[in-house]
């Protein structure tokens, strides 16, 4: 069954794609357009917690995670942040980092925080249709990273 972090990003819905430790989730609050988090499937709350089978697996995760949103968009950094504050299990928001405001479907999504630390504070929360739209445009861009 999956756990509260996964749950509270929209697990199943939201993800992009998974593999038997991790899953990559459509965040539902765009700090910058094509936001992520990349969530261990595992109970787990501690990083040192993780099995050695799944820190093998995230080197393929984040390659693909890279490829993947940079075939999206020409980002200009990606940040990974482990924070693990409020939602306990193992997880990272992926955040790519664009120096020119960005433009999807009509709305401007806005880095806040560049070039400094990302504003997790200033985000676009998309309408669910946009945000279906988001998540099977990066779920199909994904496929050709498999």
């Amino acid at each position: 069954m999956a756990h509260a972090t996964l749950m509270k990003f929209g697990y199943p819905d939201s993800c992009i794609w998974e593999d038997a430790h991790w899953a990559v989730l459509l965040r539902p609050q765009q700090v910058t357009l094509g936001a992520v988090v990349l969530c261990s499937k595992s109970n787990v709350t501690a990083f040192s917690e993780l099995s050695e089978e799944a820190f093998l697996a995230l080197a393929g995760m984040t390659k693909r995670i890279e490829a993947c949103l940079s075939q999206f968009r020409k980002f200009d950094k990606i940040n990974y942040l482990a924070l693990m504050m409020v939602d306990p299990h193992v997880h990272f928001h992926v955040i790519p980092r664009y120096a020119a405001p960005q433009i999807w479907e009509n709305e401007t999504y806005a880095d806040g925080g560049w070039p400094g630390v990302p504003d997790l504070k200033t985000f676009v929360a998309p309408n669910p249709s946009a945000a279906a739209l988001l998540t099977a445009t990066l779920r199909n861009l994904s496929k050709e990273h498999a």
